[in-house]
C-alpha cells in the first residue's frame, strides 16, 4: 500500500482504481513549509498526471499568513503547473477514498527538452542539488525527526479554539506513554502503510510534546517523507479529537518542537564516507570537511532552516536546540551533534544530525542547502577544529572567541541577511527561488510585528499563527 517506485503513470490509475479511490491530493509543500493542494477525482487522473494542474505563480509569493509579497515575476498573471511524481502515490489510510501524490512546480509549456522545473520550485531544487551530489560520485543518505505538540483546543471567541497541552506528564514518562498509547497505535500503523519505516516514537520534555523517527532514504525519499508525515500526524490526531502542531514554539513556557535532520553519505561501492573505524570516535577526515561546511555557512543556512519569527523564539541556549555553531559527539546543546554509532551497524548508523532546524522550513529547501553547505566544505578541505564537550553557554566570550564559536542568528532577520550574503548558498540557489524566499520571509517579519508585542499569552497573534499552520 506504500510503495509505488517504479511505478508509471498507468499503472497508478490502475492502482487507484481497484482501491476504489474518489479523490486524489497532489500535494506540494510551498516556500513557507505550509503543504498545499487540490483534489482530483478518480475519473481525471490519467489526464491530469500528464497534463498537471493549473496554479497561478502568485501562490509560490504567498506567506504563512496567504498575504502576497511584492516579488515582481510572482504574480496573478502567469501560470503554474503541478505535476505529480509517480512514486509518491499513496493510498491514504486517513482519508476515506483518497490517495495523494506529490507534485513538482512545472512551466505550464513543455520545452523541447521536455518538461522545464519552475525556478523557485523547492524540490526541484533538491533534485539539483542532489545530481551534483551524484557528480561527485556519492549518494545521500537523510532522515527527519519530527517533534509535535498534541494539544486539546477550548472555544475561544477570537480564535479556532484555545489551544492548551494534551498532558502534563514527565519527559519519556511511561504515564504519557500509556495516555497517547492509542494515538501511538493508530499512528504507526498509518505511516507504516505509507510505506514508511518507523524507527521510534515516543513523548518529549514539553507539556504534549512528542517524537516520531522515521527510517533513512535517499534524500528526495526523505523530504516527501516529511511532508507525508506531518499531514498522518495531523490527521491522526484529528481522528483522536486532538490538535497536532510542529510549530517550533507552539506555547511560550514550552521549549519547542525540532525537525532534527540527519544526514550521511556514501561512494558508489556502498560504503559510508563519514566513517572511518581508525578515526576518533569512528568519524572521518571527509566527514569533518562535510560538517566544517555547514558550520561555516550556518548562519545563512538557519534562515532556510528555522524559517520563521516563531523560530527564534526555540533557536535559544539551554533548549536542546543548539544556538551556537559548534559541533560535539552527542552534544545535544550544538548546532551539529555526532551521535554514537549503533552495536549492530557502526558504519551504517554513522551519520551527522542538525538540531538548528525546525518544520517552518522547508524540507526540500533545507536539506538542499544542507548538502550545498557540507559539499563546499568538503572540496576545501575545511577543518572545523576540535569538538566541543560542555554546553557552549557556559563558556565566555572570551573563551568562544579562542575557539571560534559563535550564537546562531537571534531572529528571522538577521539569518535572512546572512543568506543574503552567503555567495555559496545564494550561487545554489535559483536567483529567483533566493529573491522570493527572502521577500517572503520579510512580509511575515512586518506582518507578525504589526499583530501583537504580547508573546506571552496563549492567544498571542504570532503563536496562535504558528500553531495553526504548522
Amino acid at each position: 500500500m506504500g510503495d509505488s517506485a517504479g511505478m508509471d503513470n498507468e499503472d497508478i490509475a490502475l492502482r487507484a482504481e481497484e482501491a476504489g479511490l474518489s479523490l486524489i491530493r497532489f500535494l506540494y509543500c510551498d516556500t513557507n513549509s505550509i503543504i498545499r493542494g487540490k483534489n482530483v477525482p478518480i475519473e481525471r487522473l490519467r489526464r491530469r498526471m500528464v497534463d498537471g494542474v493549473g496554479l497561478s505563480r502568485a501562490l509560490l509569493a504567498v506567506n504563512s499568513l496567504d498575504e502576497l509579497a511584492p516579488v515582481a515575476e510572482l504574480t496573478p498573471v502567469g501560470e503554474l503547473r503541478l505535476l505529480p511524481d509517480p512514486d509518491t502515490f499513496t493510498i491514504l489510510p486517513y482519508a476515506e477514498r483518497a490517495g495523494a501524490l506529490i507534485c513538482d512546480l512545472v512551466e505550464p509549456v513543455p520545452t523541447q527538452a521536455g518538461t522545464a522545473p519552475f525556478a523557485a520550485c523547492a524540490r526541484s531544487f533538491l533534485k539539483r542539488i542532489v545530481a551534483q551530489t551524484a557528480e561527485h560520485g556519492l549518494r545521500v543518505g537523510a532522515a527527519f525527526e519530527m517533534e509535535f505538540t498534541l494539544a486539546v483546543v477550548t472555544d475561544c471567541p477570537r480564535l479556532r479554539g484555545d489551544p492548551r497541552p494534551f498532558d502534563r506528564t514527565l519527559c519519556y514518562s511511561s504515564i504519557a506513554l500509556q495516555v497517547a498509547h492509542p494515538f501511538y497505535l493508530d499512528l504507526v500503523q498509518a505511516v507504516q502503510q505509507q510505506g514508511m519505516v518507523v524507527e521510534l516514537c515516543h513523548p518529549e520534555l514539553s507539556p504534549g510534546q512528542h517524537e516520531i523517527s522515521i527510517r533513512h532514504s535517499d534524500a528526495l525519499r526523505a523530504a516527501d517523507n516529511q511532508v507525508r508525515l506531518r499531514e498522518t500526524v495531523r490527521a491522526v490526531a484529528a481522528d483522536h479529537g486532538l490538535t497536532a502542531s510542529f510549530a517550533p514554539k507552539p506555547f511560550a513556557d514550552t521549549i519547542g518542537n525540532g525537525m532534527h535532520i540527519h544526514l550521511s553519505l556514501w561512494d558508489k561501492e556502498g560504503r559510508n564516507i563519514f566513517y572511518d573505524p581508525a578515526a576518533e570516535f569512528g568519524f572521518s577526515t571527509d566527514g569533518l570537511s562535510f560538517l566544517a561546511g555547514i558550520l561555516e555557512h550556518l548562519p545563512a543556512l538557519t534562515a532556510l532552516t528555522c524559517a520563521s519569527v516563531n523560530s527564534y523564539r526555540r533557536l535559544a541556549p539551554h533548549s536542546l536546540s543548539g544556538a551556537f555553531a559548534a559541533y560535539g559527539y552527542d552534544n545535544r546543546e550544538t548546532a551539529v551533534r555526532i551521535p554514537s554509532p549503533m552495536r549492530s551497524s557502526p558504519e551504517g548508523s554513522t551519520n551527522l544530525e542538525l538540531k538548528a532546524a525546525d518544520a517552518t522550513g522547508n524540507p526540500y529547501l533545507a536539506l538542499g542547502a544542507l548538502l550545498a553547505a557540507g559539499l563546499d566544505g568538503m572540496q576545501r578541505h575545511l577543518d572545523p577544529g576540535p569538538p566541543i564537550g560542555v554546553d557552549p553557554d557556559t563558556l565566555s566570550a572570551e573563551q568562544l572567541a579562542t575557539v571560534g564559536i559563535k550564537r546562531l542568528p537571534q531572529t528571522l532577520e538577521e539569518a535572512l541577511a546572512a543568506l543574503e550574503t552567503d555567495a555559496v548558498l545564494s550561487e545554489a540557489l535559483d536567483p529567483l527561488l533566493l529573491r522570493s524566499y527572502v521577500a517572503i520571509k520579510r512580509s511575515e517579519i512586518e506582518a507578525y510585528a504589526s499583530r501583537s508585542d504580547n508573546v506571552s499569552r496563549c492567544d498571542d497573534a504570532e503563536f496562535a499563527g504558528h500553531f495553526y499552520k504548522y
